[in-house]
């Protein structure tokens, strides 16, 4: 799998929303290229998360349901069915360390997105830092986590940060 894998948090239930649409505006000018993405949204009043796919952004999908199932099985305790669960379940959690996804990261979302929030899980590609920024200027959001480099993570901070 090639691409970023970034998680965004926004400090309201509908704000991961409001940045879909900065994204979908984005990719139709070419400025980044979104393999696959989903939202976790999570009212105030709610005991468990929102979460949903955005084949309008990605069709099909890089990762696909079943990842997203997954992992948003670990962060909130969402119940497993399928295949997924049993003996397969070893190679899947070995497929989501090789993409950077541990405990570390999965404790990481946990604290992060709580009640009140919501969170953008984007795969890209080829994005143009400066007019991404620019396209998010006034959003309030927080990089939660990355599978960059460093480097690479620092020089994303650097750019969004006011």
């Amino acid at each position: 799998m090639a691409g970023t894998l970034t998680v965004w948090k926004f400090p309201t239930a509908s704000g991961a929303d409001t940045a879909v649409a900065t994204l979908e505006d984005l990719q139709k000018h070419r400025l980044i290229t979104v393999h696959d993405a989903a939202v976790v949204s999570w009212p105030a009043d709610a005991k468990k998360p929102k979460t949903r796919q955005l084949h309008s952004l990605a069709g099909a999908g890089a990762l696909g349901g079943a990842f997203w199932g997954l992992l948003f099985g670990f962060v909130f305790f969402v119940p497993l069915i399928g295949a997924a669960v049993g003996a397969g379940i070893g190679a899947v959690t070995g497929a989501l360390t090789d993409v950077g996804i541990d405990d570390d990261f999965i404790d990481g979302l946990k604290e992060k997105i709580t009640p009140g929030t919501s969170a953008l899980f984007v795969l890209t590609s080829d994005a143009t830092l400066d007019r991404v920024h620019e396209e998010f200027h006034g959003q309030s959001l927080e990089l939660i986590t990355t599978n960059l480099s460093h480097d690479e993570e620092a020089r994303l901070r650097d750019v969004f940060s006011e």
